[in-house]
């Protein structure tokens, strides 16, 4: 792979970044320095933004990051200077079902293998700054609990960057008295981690410290929050933190710059790349192409109500990637049939795509569909999909990244090149001042297309708590399935008629939102019964298999 690649020093002095604004990593790897970020925060220039998101996709994934990465690429080939940032891996998902999250084929971010894997260590860091946290508290305790902290409601939880589902729910502090206070505890995986999200929403260190002074991990027997400050944790986590703060340069494998930093999961927290490594990028480059984890009623509508708000950024146009398999998939066709021409699955599954045009269409940007391109696709039902998007005014193309790489996009890229400038502005759809439940409501009624919303017991004893402290005025993220529309996994294509339930709401004060979730959400996926693991290798040569 290093023979494609060009030396990291070279993809940064094409677009202006001199040697000393780069921390290397070896020669294809570098970290971003802050005399990069105050050098260009003169700059009066500010480029264009484009938001890749999806339809509903199959188990599999639909290509997203594959085509914003084409995307980019075929914009740099008609001459318009274009940076990707993308979030980085995480363990659980590479060893899980996906296998690879790169891109693919000729539309890749390199070197894959070690982006894929352990990266510059920011996820490491995280995970290591978390479980610090978790230590301290536990220490706390042992030593007298000062502070008072209920054993009952700590709310901070450790960290793994894996899937493994036997961590759900554990006990701790087993063994006796100088193992600590036995008590009930559990794992989220790492991208989970409030840590992970403030990383990505932090404008620089002090605002990183400041947010992290602010997470809350528990609550004395009077409701008092306690946070991390008042356990004297902030300096040492920041420590950690000192490098995974800076973003990440690496290259497209057309050698153009790729920007990954951060990497929250879009279906628990808001699944995107980092402010910082956006606004850098903007200032770079005259459109930036960034993509929201899963589908457009999970990060795509995070990134436009929550992280266009936070970052103070407008996103000048959308591109929703789909599928013929998805679309037929989510029209009744079998998991094991998606490859086989089947017009009236693909038709049902229209409904699907037009929830998600809509949805995108309710904030007010441009909007093109990217129809990404597979060699079992056929011709008739590529057409079919055109036409009927064509229908919903909107255009379509039929993208080829992965065989193609930017040569695939460059239809794409002409028609998002020329709807960035028409200078819409992103319109929320709520106000953070909203009470929780309305924000909640609004969400799932327009997003997802609930016709009611039921809460819990828990659900409105943690809204009342939050209100009491002055935290309801936050954005809202709502943890849900990213299988279906809805949050039961196996409500497929366009569910009506339908109640979302909200099981319980929990506070990321550091971030700055409350988390609501819907239906049996996990924090910590479980492996398949056949995992992406069972199938990767690495030989005695060093040549890797199975992990793209």
């Amino acid at each position: 792979m290093s023979e494609k690649m060009l030396p990291i020093k070279e993809v940064a002095a094409r677009f202006g970044i001199a040697e000393a604004e780069l921390y290397y990593y070896g020669p294809f790897k570098a970290k971003l320095e802050p005399s990069l970020a105050r050098r260009l925060d003169k700059c009066e220039s500010c480029g264009r933004l484009v938001l890749v998101t999806a339809t509903t996709p199959t188990p599999a994934g639909e290509g997203k990051t594959t085509t914003a990465i084409g995307l980019s690429m075929a914009l740099n080939r008609i001459g318009v200077k274009s940076i990707v940032t993308l979030r980085e891996p995480s363990l659980g998902p590479v060893f899980g079902m996906k296998g690879g999250a790169t891109g693919g084929g000729a539309s890749q971010v390199l070197p894959s293998d070690e982006i894929d894997l352990h990266f510059t260590g920011d996820i490491h860091a995280v995970t290591t700054a978390n479980n610090l946290l978790a230590a301290m508290i536990d220490n706390h305790i042992q030593h007298g609990n000062r502070l008072a902290i209920d054993t009952r409601r700590i709310a901070w939880r450790r960290v793994i960057d894996m899937n493994d589902r036997a961590l759900r729910e554990i006990v701790i502090g087993l063994g006796g008295r100088q193992n600590g206070f036995a008590r009930e505890d559990a794992f989220n995986i790492s991208v989970a981690s409030e840590i992970m999200a403030v990383l990505c929403l932090a404008e620089d260190f002090q605002d990183l410290k400041d947010r992290l002074a602010k997470m809350v991990i528990g609550y004395t027997s009077k409701s008092k929050p306690i946070t991390a400050a008042d356990l004297k944790a902030v300096g040492s986590m920041a420590l950690l933190l000192k490098d995974a703060i800076k973003p990440n340069l690496v290259q497209t494998s057309e050698g153009t710059p790729a920007i990954i930093h951060g990497g929250p999961f879009a279906n628990i927290a808001h699944g995107t790349n980092s402010i910082q490594a956006i606004r850098l990028a903007q200032a770079l480059a005259e459109v930036t192409v960034t993509e929201a984890g899963f589908a457009s009623e999970l990060g795509g509508e995070k990134f436009l109500n929550f992280v266009c708000q936070t970052g103070k950024f407008n996103v000048d146009a959308v591109v929703l990637v789909t599928t013929l398999r998805a679309l037929k998939y989510h029209g009744g066709a079998g998991k094991d049939h998606l490859a086989e021409k089947n017009l009236e699955a693909l038709v049902k599954g229209f409904d699907n795509l037009d929830k998600h045009i809509e949805n995108m269409q309710t904030f007010a940007v441009p909007l093109i569909v990217a129809v990404n391109y597979f060699p079992d696709n056929d011709a008739e039902e590529l057409a079919l999909v055109v036409k009927h998007v064509a229908s919903r005014k909107v255009k379509a193309f039929v993208c080829d990244p992965f065989n193609k790489g930017g040569e695939g996009c460059q239809d794409l890229a002409r028609e998002v090149e020329q709807a960035t400038r028409s200078g819409a502005r992103v319109k929320p759809i709520y106000e953070p001042g909203w009470a929780i439940p309305r924000k909640i409501e609004t969400i799932a009624t327009q997003m997802y297309g609930a016709a009611r919303i039921n809460y819990t017991r828990q659900a409105r004893k943690d809204i009342e708590l939050l209100n009491d402290l002055g935290y309801d005025k936050l954005h809202v993220i709502i943890a849900k399935t990213p299988n279906s529309l809805s949050d039961n996994p196996k409500a497929l294509g366009r569910p009506e008629n339908f109640d979302v339930d909200v099981d319980r709401v929990f506070l990321a004060a550091g971030a700055g939102f409350v988390v609501a979730v819907c239906g049996e959400i996990m924090l910590m996926p479980g492996l398949p019964r056949n995992p992406a693991a069972e199938s990767i290798d690495i030989d005695a040569e060093g040549n890797i298999s199975g992990l793209f």
